[in-house]
């Protein structure tokens, strides 16, 4: 998560990011599209949920989409066809380990 506040730079970088997205999922280009962590853009208000929503009512019946993140908005999981709780059992950040580029973020 963020160790600072938000601020409209973090958000038009976002709503970029969003841009896009509508861009891959409307192109005739893959079968499957993972949004990692877009529920954390929602929780921290970078991004508006109708806006996503606008974004998930765009794609094309036979594009899988993956959306991952925590706090989900009860809004979008009644949208969505399965929604998957995980939780932490273990994790090598207590042991001291630090995040790792491509993984943790």
């Amino acid at each position: 998560m963020l160790t600072r506040e938000v601020d409209q730079e973090d958000i038009r970088m976002a709503r970029k990011g969003l841009e896009r997205c509508e861009q891959i999922l409307l192109a005739d280009e893959y079968e499957i599209v993972i949004l990692d962590e877009l529920t954390i853009a929602l929780y921290l208000g970078l991004l508006e949920l109708a806006d996503v929503q606008k974004l998930l009512h765009s794609k094309r019946p036979e594009t899988e989409l993956i959306i991952t993140g925590r706090y989900a908005p009860q809004e979008l999981i009644e949208m969505a066809d399965l929604v998957t709780e995980m939780r932490e059992v273990k994790h090598y950040y207590t042991q001291g380990v630090l995040s790792r580029d491509g993984i943790d973020r």
